[in-house]
């Protein structure tokens, strides 16, 4: 019987640690998106979008926590025809894992971050054009940032979105498999709030 509370004790225990060092959060702010790529061609231009989604950090200690986040962004390019501006919409639902490092105390302070991140492609459109059908769905990438976090819980952050799988899919030209070189491109000004603090 004592066994049995003991372990019963413990693992309340480990679940009111667990519970304490997890935060929850939101966050939204502006996006600035274009292709990077051997075939972008010199015309394509940064687009401006938005983005809004929810948080979760778990802190290891003070110093370090993994920060995983689900995100709406707006992404996409534009670019010249005919000498009128054309936009290239795109709509990803983004899961960046980031690793961030914590330069104050309790978490609050200068953070730098740093992590892989999976997008789904939501939507495409050139226009009124659907274009999804010449993206590929799944996108993988990487993130890196720096920010501030205040003790309230209100944050600022910067981070820059760089893709390394290729965005178009591959197309079959005369009996060959062709794929444009085209991988995305963001930077992100966000500002965000973790619930309880920190």
């Amino acid at each position: 019987m004592k066994k049995v509370l003991l372990s019963l004790g413990l693992l309340a225990g480990i679940s009111a640690t667990a519970q304490a060092q997890a935060t929850f959060g939101v966050k939204a702010g502006a996006t600035l998106t274009n292709f990077m790529g051997d075939d972008v061609s010199d015309d394509s231009d940064n687009k401006v979008g938005f983005l809004v989604g929810a948080v979760a950090n778990f802190a290891v200690n003070d110093m370090f926590s993994i920060q995983p986040e689900v995100l709406f962004s707006q992404k996409g390019a534009q670019g010249k025809e005919s000498g009128e501006t054309v936009k290239l919409n795109q709509n990803y639902v983004d899961v960046p894992v980031m690793v961030k490092v914590n330069t104050g105390d309790n978490g609050s302070g200068l953070f730098f971050e740093l992590g892989p991140q999976f997008g789904l492609l939501v939507s495409s459109k050139a226009e009124d054009t659907d274009t999804k059908e010449a993206f590929n769905t799944f996108d993988f990438g990487y993130a890196a940032g720096l920010g501030y976090q205040l003790e309230s819980g209100l944050n600022f952050g910067l981070r820059y979105n760089g893709g390394i799988t290729n965005v178009y899919k591959e197309v079959d030209v005369l009996g060959t498999s062709v794929q444009a070189k085209a991988r995305n491109s963001a930077f992100q000004l966000s500002v965000g709030y973790m619930f309880g603090g920190k």
